[in-house]
């Protein structure tokens, strides 16, 4: 008989609680189940996430798995599509340079709560639930260069080989500080290398070391290969957005390129909010303009915002 954890529900989303547990694919079950017995108690309860998929017979092949209780009620043939028949590729992109890191806080091997753990977990649980719906799903991890890119595949194997790269990024050594981004490269050789019409889901701060426009670009590359994105712009939003640190002097270390600099956050709070208040509704004009959906992801928050997220992309799809 399985063995399973029950995750106590309070601590559902709570990512330090998690560094509890080892098994990648227990959590990600426990936050999808989580998602989903609230999606039906929610005004969205008629949302479709059980996915069963048929499509029409066509003449001349195989009987064999034809619906024929689908067919006594609508007297017409469908077929019924299992898991090597996928029905989307989606490829899952995840930044893991220094700056993902912030705020930078470790517990030997293990990063504790930081942009890359949301990431790591939203990743996972987005897994999940694609292999609930017969997705195949690939995996990219950069910095400054692409380090791990596999092809999306629906196989259990390749699931698990999943789990196990972003369980890494966690428990077995994570990423070191002084890596910077290279988001506008990785991006550009993705377009060019993934199956047309893939979902593209990227999880990044938006922190990179190449030029804005190159990295537009390198976005529009994307939708020009008929690929659909969603970007998920993670942030530390209280610390980042904010800059809500006390008022007092602080001492800030750039983690990808090492610079310091000592300053009061209480004497810089407002001109670093309009700053990033204007960059952020830049990318956010570029995204429309490229029909690119950009979500805010808050390390603060739960994981709804990504779950549901995938979930209307992908009811637009089909």
């Amino acid at each position: 008989m399985p063995f399973f954890i029950a995750l106590p529900l309070k601590n559902l989303f709570d990512i330090e609680a998690f560094q509890q547990f080892d098994n990648l694919e227990l959590i990600a079950r426990e936050v999808v189940e989580g998602f989903i017995t609230g999606l039906h108690r929610s005004p969205f309860h008629g949302f479709s996430v059980e996915f069963a998929e048929h499509r029409l017979y066509n003449t001349g092949e195989s009987t064999k798995h034809i619906d024929w209780k689908l067919y006594a009620r609508t007297e017409r043939l469908f077929v019924k599509q299992y898991e090597e028949e996928t029905n989307l590729r989606c490829q899952l992109v995840v930044d893991t340079s220094s700056s993902m890191l912030f705020p930078y806080r470790r517990r030997g091997k293990e990063v504790l709560k930081s942009k890359l753990a949301f990431s790591v977990y939203s990743a996972a649980a987005l897994t999940y639930l694609m292999r609930r719906q017969r997705d195949a799903i690939g995996l990219s991890l950069f910095d400054e260069e692409l380090n791990f890119h596999s092809e999306a595949r629906l196989s259990s194997v390749h699931s698990d080989m999943i789990y196990g790269k972003l369980a890494e990024l966690i428990h077995n050594g994570s990423p070191e500080i002084n890596h910077g981004t290279g988001a506008a490269d990785v991006l550009h050789r993705l377009a060019e290398s993934m199956p047309k019409r893939s979902l593209v889901i990227i999880f990044s701060d938006m922190i990179s070391g190449s030029a804005p426009d190159e990295l537009f670009q390198a976005l529009q590359h994307l939708r020009y290969n008929k690929h659909e994105v969603i970007l998920f712009h993670v942030t530390d939003h209280q610390l980042e957005k904010e800059l809500g640190y006390s008022n007092r002097p602080h001492r800030f270390v750039d983690i990808e390129t090492g610079e310091r600099i000592n300053m009061n956050p209480a004497d810089y709070r407002k001109m670093y909010r309009d700053a990033q208040e204007k960059t952020f509704t830049e990318l956010k004009l570029r995204c429309g303009q490229f029909n690119i959906d950009l979500v805010e992801a808050d390390i603060r928050e739960d994981f709804h915002d990504v779950l549901w997220s995938y979930l209307v992309k992908r009811k637009k799809l089909f």
